[in-house]
């Protein structure tokens, strides 16, 4: 986050929790522990003006915050979909290892793109197939359970 707050002239950094931090913003990014924030914390970043929170790590939304989000608007970004990013280029790194290639940054890049915009894509579909118009969380949890339900039967195990 330093690194980008200080290529940004209207980023900026603060040190210790930010969701105790008394200012206006409009992005709210979790990135370090689960439950970082909970329903009272989400008021505030509601309060503060927030119209998008986009998670960074696994689940630091609990279900209160969540339904602060929901509440109010806000658009969320559940870690499921929105931290997949990591695993993602864990992913291509094997592949590149197995294959003994190696690609460039920017190549990583644009497959890591499409690999999170595919994600967006399926969870705002899927969201809007099931009428639960733009919960990404739902549409998220929808998908993957269609694909283990889809990948069993295409097995014969159900």
């Amino acid at each position: 986050m330093t690194e980008y707050a200080s290529e940004k002239a209207t980023a900026t950094y603060h040190e210790g929790s930010v969701w105790t931090y008394a200012g206006n913003y409009d992005i709210a990014l979790p990135c370090a522990t689960q439950n970082e924030i909970n329903g009272e914390a989400a008021k505030r970043l509601v309060a503060q003006g927030v119209i998008c929170v986009s998670e960074g790590a696994n689940m630091p939304s609990d279900l209160d915050a969540i339904k602060v989000y929901k509440e109010n608007g806000i658009f969320y970004g559940p870690a499921k979909a929105a931290n997949a990013g990591g695993v993602a280029v864990s992913a291509l790194e094997m592949s590149q290892n197995s294959l003994r290639l190696s690609w460039t940054r920017e190549e990583v890049d644009g497959r890591l793109k499409d690999i999170m915009t595919n994600i967006f894509n399926t969870a705002k579909t899927t969201s809007e197939t099931y009428g639960l118009d733009k919960d990404y969380l739902a549409g998220a949890n929808i998908a993957a359970f269609e694909n283990v339900a889809n990948a069993m039967i295409a097995q014969g195990i159900v």
